[in-house]
Formats: structure tokens, C-alpha cells, sequence
């Protein structure tokens, strides 16, 4: 059995040192009530017994794959992660679509490993961060969502003090590692509809059942439809309001919708994306 300060629940994860500061921002969230799907957090320790394919934590992976109903989201939650001076975004590794045991072990393996990429290396040095990454690990319950994409409480490039959403079809890595031309809208911070840019999305990045995930062409009619109608606008808006009022400091975002609810899968401070 899995020692209970080993993986715990993600709204307990506060301890940034321990679980990482993506843990710890979502466990922040959670206990602020905004809509975080359910998960749990592996600190350290774990992550590296894991990567080590050491048998309790192999036996104890199970038991968290068994825990979370339906396909996984594991993410990289690197302790000095998503802080105020180091996002680290882009460096480290996430896996979607993760349904069986030995899938989840793999996933872990794999985010541990990341941490530990010369780019990621290189970004620690550039940073002055200990050389050592300490890798923990976020296992979610997967939202398989219609639209999903990245929102930033301040507009990232000039500073004004306005929303900014990028949005697609199916899961936001499509966004994320730049596989599409998103669509684009700024929205003032009551909420009205600054601007509004349909991008070219013609593929989405959908969730398979061996635990994978792919590139499916999109029809059509919705390459080049907007993705967000003024309704999905006005939730989002609510939840960067949301989340201004519980972090310090404005947000850079992943968000997903699946139907009428919209959903924080990340949250990091704005540092500057990478190039």
C-alpha cells in the first residue's frame, strides 16, 4: 500500500517543496472551489520509487490507476515549477488518454524523465535552479472536452489589463504545442468582446482507447468556424475573475469545456511563453 503522504488527494497538495508548484496552484484552486478535475498528487519520492520500477510503487500505481474513474491525465508538477520566475512550460512532459495500469507507469517514467532533458537542464541552469530537478507528478481524471485552449488574465504581450482566450476543437495540446492556428478573442474585464479572430483549426488531438492520443482531421464546415460563442466567453471571463481573486498576481491558464462546464487544468503566472 501507498503511504499516505506518498499521493494524496490534489486539494491537499499544498506543500510545494514535496508536490511541485503545479500541485500546489491546483490544490490552491480546489480549495478556493473552482472546477479542477478530480486527481490526486505524487510527491517526489514517489515519482522517482516509480521510475525505479521499484515493486510497492508499481503496486501502488495500480492502485491509483484504479482510483479515478475513466482515461488519465499525468502531468509534470517539478518542484520551482509554474512559480512567479519559471514556468517551465513547453519543458516538461505530459500524457493524456492513460487508462491502464502499466500505461500509468509508463507516464510517470516518462514525466520523470523529462525533468531530466538537456533543454530542461539548460533551462534550470539559464534560471540559476539546483541542477537536481525534483520531479513530482499529477494523475487527473481526463476531460475529454469539445473545446479547449489557454486564457491569460493580463494580455501576456502588451500588459493591458484585459483577458486574452486561444481556443480549439478536443484537447488543448493542440494549442499548447502550437498544431493549429487557434482562435484568438479579447474580452475587457467586464466581460464585452474586444476582438475576435477565427483561426485555421483543421485538426484536433482526441484521447484513443490504447491509451494514446492523435490527430484527427476536423470537418469541414468547423475548420474555420468560431469555437466559442459569446455564452462560452461570458464562463470563461467568470473564471479568470475567479481565479484573480484567489492567486496573487495575474494567471496564465489551461482550460477545457466539456458541454456547459468549463474546467482549470493548469495554472501558472504569466512569465513570457517560450520562443
Amino acid at each position: 500500500m501507498i503511504a499516505s503522504a506518498q499521493a494524496i488527494q490534489l486539494a491537499d497538495a499544498g506543500e510545494e517543496r514535496q508536490f511541485g508548484g503545479k500541485a500546489a496552484g491546483l490544490a490552491a484552486a480546489v480549495r478556493a472551489g473552482l472546477p479542477v478535475p478530480d486527481g490526486m498528487a505524487l510527491n517526489v519520492e514517489f515519482v522517482t520509487a516509480v521510475a525505479a520500477r521499484e515493486p510497492q510503487a508499481l503496486e501502488a500505481a495500480a492502485e491509483i490507476r484504479a482510483a479515478i474513474d475513466g482515461p488519465l491525465a499525468v502531468r509534470s508538477s517539478c518542484v520551482g515549477e509554474d512559480s512567479a520566475t519559471a514556468s517551465f512550460a513547453g519543458q516538461h512532459q505530459t500524457k493524456l488518454g492513460v487508462r491502464t495500469a502499466a500505461q500509468l507507469v509508463d507516464a510517470i517514467t516518462e514525466v520523470w524523465r523529462s525533468g531530466r532533458t538537456d533543454a530542461a537542464l539548460a533551462y534550470r541552469e539559464k534560471l540559476g535552479l539546483d541542477p537536481e530537478p525534483r520531479m513530482a507528478v499529477i494523475v487527473q481524471a481526463l476531460v475529454e472536452s469539445d473545446v479547449a485552449g489557454v486564457m491569460f488574465t493580463r494580455n501576456p504581450v502588451t500588459g493591458a489589463d484585459e483577458f486574452v482566450i486561444e481556443a480549439t476543437w478536443g484537447l488543448g495540446e493542440a494549442v499548447v504545442q502550437g498544431l493549429v492556428t487557434p482562435d484568438t478573442y479579447r474580452l475587457s474585464r467586464n466581460g464585452d468582446v474586444l476582438q475576435r479572430v477565427v483561426g485555421h483549426k483543421d485538426r484536433a488531438v482526441r484521447a484513443r482507447p490504447d491509451g494514446s492520443t492523435a490527430l484527427e482531421p476536423i470537418v469541414a464546415d468547423l475548420v474555420d468556424r468560431s469555437c466559442l460563442d459569446d455564452t462560452h466567453l461570458q464562463l470563461l471571463s467568470s473564471l479568470a475573475y475567479r481565479c484573480d481573486a484567489t492567486f496573487d498576481g495575474p494567471s496564465d491558464i489551461e482550460w477545457a469545456l466539456k458541454g456547459a462546464r468549463a474546467y482549470i487544468l493548469q495554472r501558472r503566472a504569466i512569465t513570457g511563453r517560450p520562443k
